[in-house]
């Protein structure tokens, strides 16, 4: 079952009990304020251990999403589309035989921004989008729609840590780029070889820790009265950047 604005959903104890038995990975778990019996807590518990976000809410509130299901005071919500592990994406580069090319979103909460890029992502070739399993909406229906699509072609992981799967990426060769805006000039940065670009919330920007950890921070020059570009659209024009010198570099 499908809602324009969260993810697949699944409805109920049982339902919820087996989804986590197959090992498939859950989003979310929404459960209705008051309930506490034994069978719903040793849900919450395992949610829990898994790291997965939990929601108390209105009992209407999952009356009206599951549409009259007997949801026993309790929804779960998966992804839209399968995630990937980071070795799927630099399997994926090595197949390609092309240095591997990484987008990380840092915890971008608008799932219309977060599909567009990774609409955008796709389309400039990157392999794979790293994304963290809290504070960012997961491969949900909102996103794939505003993706056109791209969440089926392209590889999405969705990581505990960001800040330790950008240790990860440096370890094996990545270069890190953070954007932002007191960055280097974008024009003058070298972007060729084995690169990972991390774009920030749209009202925080890139977390201090992950700031920290990039080899580089780059910016773009702003013309106008507004000091920022919107975050998909920033994302889009340094990925096009990156791609550019990649295909140079290739040809080369």
């Amino acid at each position: 079952m499908y809602n324009e604005e969260t993810e697949k959903l699944i409805i109920g104890k049982n339902a919820i009990s087996e989804y986590f038995e197959s090992g498939r990975p859950i989003n979310s778990i929404l459960i209705a304020k008051g309930k506490k019996t034994a069978a719903l807590m040793k849900l919450v518990l395992k949610a829990k251990e898994l790291e997965i976000s939990i929601k108390t809410v209105d009992t209407k509130r999952l009356d009206m999403l599951c549409r009259g299901g007997n949801h026993q005071g309790i929804i779960a919500t998966a992804a839209a589309q399968n995630y990937a592990s980071l070795e799927d994406i630099f399997n994926l580069a090595y197949q390609r035989k092309e240095p591997p090319f990484l987008l990380i979103a840092d915890e971008i909460e608008d799932p219309h921004n977060l599909g567009a890029i990774i609409r955008t992502a796709e389309c400039a070739g990157v392999h794979g989008i790293i994304i963290p399993k809290r504070r960012s909406p997961g491969l949900n229906f909102t996103v794939g729609k505003a993706s056109a699509g791209a969440i089926e072609h392209i590889l999405t992981a969705r990581v505990t840590n960001l800040s330790s799967t950008v240790d990860s990426l440096k370890q094996k060769g990545i270069w890190v780029y953070g954007a932002d805006t007191s960055g280097c000039d974008w024009g003058k940065t070298d972007f060729r070889g084995p690169v990972a670009l991390i774009v920030g919330n749209e009202g925080r920007g890139i977390s201090r820790i992950l700031k920290e950890k990039c080899d580089m921070l780059v910016s773009l020059p702003v013309y106008g009265k507004i000091n920022s570009l919107n975050v998909s659209v920033a994302a889009g024009i340094f990925l096009y950047e990156i791609a550019k010198q990649r295909a140079n570099n290739a040809a080369r």
